[in-house]
């Protein structure tokens, strides 16, 4: 059997009705980490706890004994390495006390965890090059970025070292991997998914927890195993009419869909999408339009608000700063400028000479462009852009730079301009991988829908995955 190449609903089913065992498919998996550490997507090996875990008693869960990875980063598992791609909390080797309940939650499932991902520093930069570890090729093309920051569990699904494997996203961590090594990357709405026990949010909600996978129907089981409220969480997402499993494959019905490809550069004026991008566009347009739907250009205006940058960022400084005291407490010391990339301490520093009513306005500016963004759907009920402005840039494209320590993020801004506006409103929102630049390397567009209406986005994914099958080749990599 070519394991690598079936998703992790398929793994189960191999379990379920005994052509392998839980122990067949780790020892698989491990094989082909081991076979592929120049990807360098797996950074933090747990191959003896797998193994000892597949062999044992496996909750009866339904996906008894499928090998997944957890991303190193914000999801903890009791008495493992923890470092959020900071050197620091490498050296010092921390590992944390617990499992968060999404871990406890894959575990009850039957999962069974080989491994932790690739980051970059504190999830910061959409790529997966931390100082801390190197970086994480992408498997179509290992002289690309996987993107990031969950970009070492995209690179090993991508490859089929793992049927799926953990992500989150505060600015576009689950759509930007899943875009440029051709996954589906849902971003759950903001309370869909708890971050506890060790947090409540994340940088005023803009995180979310979730995973990369090779199917839509693999993101929808999952999503019914991690959606829902734990003790203590500050809010919840409205509770789903049925499973979401149950919307892959039901009927859509003729909706009404806008896109856009107008983004702000740096200067605040209109950018260049990349050709190939504007393509991917246009061809998913033209597909949603030949499966029945009405597709419209409209912009959603508040994104192109030159101000809308500079508050997110803000809100994003307020959280470095919070992280580096944070996690120098882990380490009993505060963390020093020599210790971690220019553009964190420099993120930190900003974050650090913010006033409190600064932070405010930024929020408030937020949460009145979620006014507006909200408007927008009472008359669309799917906005669509590219999930990147460009595909996959080349590894390097946001080194550290002691001259311009800023600029990575800025030119972060440029690639993801459809990302984090929807981190800040709160929507769920989901890349797909419906194109593939000159070269073959994938490129994703990103489904928008009106907060809590995961439903409708997994409803429509899985209409397009159907219409146009989504093709993994890089699982040749994990083949050899």
């Amino acid at each position: 059997m070519q394991l690598e190449v079936l998703d992790a609903t398929a793994q189960a089913e191999l379990v379920r009705t005994g052509q392998a065992s839980p122990a067949e498919l780790v020892d698989a998996a491990i094989a082909r980490i081991e076979r592929h550490r120049e990807l360098g997507a797996v950074t933090i090996p747990l191959f003896d706890e797998a193994r000892a875990a597949a062999r044992g008693p496996l909750p009866e869960g339904p996906f008894r004994g499928v090998p997944i990875l957890v991303k190193d980063i914000v999801a903890t598992m009791a008495g493992v390495l923890y470092t959020a791609g900071l050197r620091p909390l490498k050296e010092a080797g921390y590992r944390t006390p617990a499992d968060s309940y999404l871990v406890e939650s894959l575990r009850r499932a039957g999962f069974v965890i080989v491994g932790k991902t690739n980051t970059s520093e504190l999830g910061i930069l959409p790529s997966a090059e931390p100082a801390a570890w190197g970086p994480t090729r992408n498997p179509y093309d290992p002289t690309r970025s996987t993107g990031g920051s969950s970009g070492g569990s995209a690179a090993a699904v991508a490859a089929g070292l793992v049927p799926i494997a953990h992500a989150n996203d505060g600015g576009g961590s689950i759509r930007i991997p899943a875009s440029c090594c051709g996954l589906v990357g849902l971003k759950p709405s903001r309370g869909r998914t708890s971050l506890g026990p060790g947090h409540g949010e994340i940088n005023g909600g803009l995180v979310c927890e979730h995973v990369v996978t090779r199917s839509v129907r693999d993101s929808a089981a999952l999503l019914d195993l991690l959606a829902g409220p734990r003790p203590g969480d500050p809010y919840a997402a409205p509770t789903p009419a049925r499973r979401y499993a149950d919307e892959v494959g039901a009927e859509v019905g003729r909706l009404r869909i806008g896109f856009a490809h107008r983004f702000l550069d740096s200067q605040g004026k209109i950018g260049t999408i990349h050709p190939e991008c504007d393509r991917a566009l246009a061809g998913a347009a033209h597909l949603l339009t030949e499966l029945g739907h009405q597709v419209e250009e409209a912009e959603i205006e508040p994104f192109l608000d030159p101000e809308y940058t500079p508050r997110f960022l803000t809100v994003w400084a307020t959280g470095v700063a919070v992280d580096l005291d944070h996690y120098g407490s882990l380490i009993g010391r505060a963390l020093r400028a020599d210790e971690v990339e220019p553009l964190t301490w420099s993120l930190g520093q900003i974050g650090r000479s913010l006033t409190a009513p600064a932070y405010a306005a930024a929020w408030s500016f937020l949460d009145q462009s979620a006014r507006r963004v909200a408007a927008f759907f009472e008359h669309h009920d799917l906005w669509m852009t590219p999930t990147i402005t460009a595909p996959a840039p080349p590894l390097g494209a946001f080194a550290p730079d002691p001259d311009d320590p800023l600029g990575p993020i800025l030119r972060a801004a440029e690639l993801a301009p459809y990302t984090a506006p929807i981190n800040a409103t709160g929507q769920p929102a989901i890349s797909l991988p419906l194109a593939v630049d000159a070269a073959g390397v994938p490129i994703g567009i990103q489904l928008v829908a009106p907060y809590g209406r995961e439903d409708l986005l997994l409803r429509v994914a899985a209409q397009l995955e159907a219409a146009r099958p989504f093709h993994h080749r890089a699982t040749r990599v994990g083949a050899r």
